[in-house]
């Protein structure tokens, strides 16, 4: 099994898998079997009812790359274009579009999709589980890049073109939706981060009754 800067203890690793944008290493390929091996961890995360429902779409064949990266550069602007000034800070900004610009280098990128759509009126109960069951196996993965030294970002600015990007990589798009897109890379300048920043525990957090 390959091994990185897994000398991180389990909480390091929580605290230490930062969204990696401008630190990915755009000229540096990442083996597939290294995808695999952190794809076939993530596959024992938790999901509803344990149907294991997901699905899963590699891609690493430079003219696909592009084609994905066209609609997300157009729908990574839009997206930029409606967020209201301050809503994010100036670096997150800088890390957006930094990615939008050079989605079509990163050396890897992983699909997450579901069999199955939703009716639009799907109650709430519904939405959450349907999607919820995919994020705690992107999660494992991005932990299990980051132990082995690769970084990762997730993102779903991409399904304002959903469509497109089915017709793209031949997902049947009424049968099945996409639920995220992690871009994968080797690390540049150095394998550690600082524990990424938050608020406060307290500001976060009510006990027993609805206190924010």
């Amino acid at each position: 099994m390959s091994t990185g800067p897994a000398a991180l203890d389990i909480d390091g690793l929580l605290t230490r898998t930062p969204t990696v944008r401008r630190r990915l290493d755009l000229t540096r390929p990442v083996p597939r079997p290294l995808l695999t091996e952190c794809l076939r961890i993530a596959l024992h995360a938790p999901n509803g009812a344990n149907r294991q429902n997901w699905r899963f779409l590699i891609i690493d064949d430079p003219r696909t790359k592009a084609g994905i990266a066209r609609h997300y550069k157009a729908t990574s602007d839009a997206y930029l274009a409606a967020t209201p000034p301050g809503a994010m800070s100036e670096r997150a900004v800088a890390g957006v579009r930094y990615l939008a610009d050079h989605l079509h280098r990163v050396p890897a990128l992983v699909l997450a999709a579901v069999h199955g759509r939703l009716p639009h009126d799907a109650p709430l109960a519904q939405q959450s589980g349907f999607f919820g069951s995919v994020y705690p196996a992107l999660w494992s993965f991005m932990l299990a890049a980051r132990s082995r030294g690769l970084g990762s970002a997730l993102t779903t600015v991409h399904l304002a073109r959903e469509r497109e990007v089915a017709e793209l990589v031949g997902i049947p798009a009424d049968e099945v939706t996409q639920i995220a897109l992690l871009a994968v890379g080797h690390i540049t300048g150095g394998p550690d981060f600082r524990p990424t920043p938050r608020r406060p525990l307290d500001e976060v957090l009510s006990w027993n009754r609805w206190q924010h």
